[in-house]
């Protein structure tokens, strides 16, 4: 079982509880929840008029996956405004680099 670091971004333990340690599943969750990051970044910019959305979006598949960091920042952005998208997309990208290591390792058999 994968223990989040302590100052890790995503806690990697609850996904793979959820999934009843099938690391299949929860490696194919992860891979998906980068895949959509890419497109979600796009639109992290006070700019974009679906701003809200796209952070609402990402709040519920952050935790989901148990990137909570990421999702209270989402929660935090809603409540306060636009001028907080900054700390979503540093918030989002510490995910992504977490999953990224996560995918990266070889798995046990």
């Amino acid at each position: 079982m994968a223990a989040q670091r302590p100052e890790g971004a995503v806690d990697f333990g609850y996904l793979e509880g959820f999934a009843a340690g099938d690391r299949t599943v929860v490696r194919e969750v992860l891979a998906m929840f980068g895949q959509q990051a890419a497109l979600w970044a796009r639109g992290l910019d006070a700019g974009d008029p679906g701003w809200r959305d796209v952070v609402h979006t990402i709040k519920g598949a952050a935790r989901g996956v148990g990137a909570n960091a990421l999702g209270d920042a989402c929660a935090a952005c809603e409540a306060a405004g636009e001028g907080d998208l900054p700390t979503v997309r540093g918030a989002l990208a510490a995910a992504v680099a977490d999953i990224a290591a996560y995918l990266a390792r070889p798995q046990a058999s």
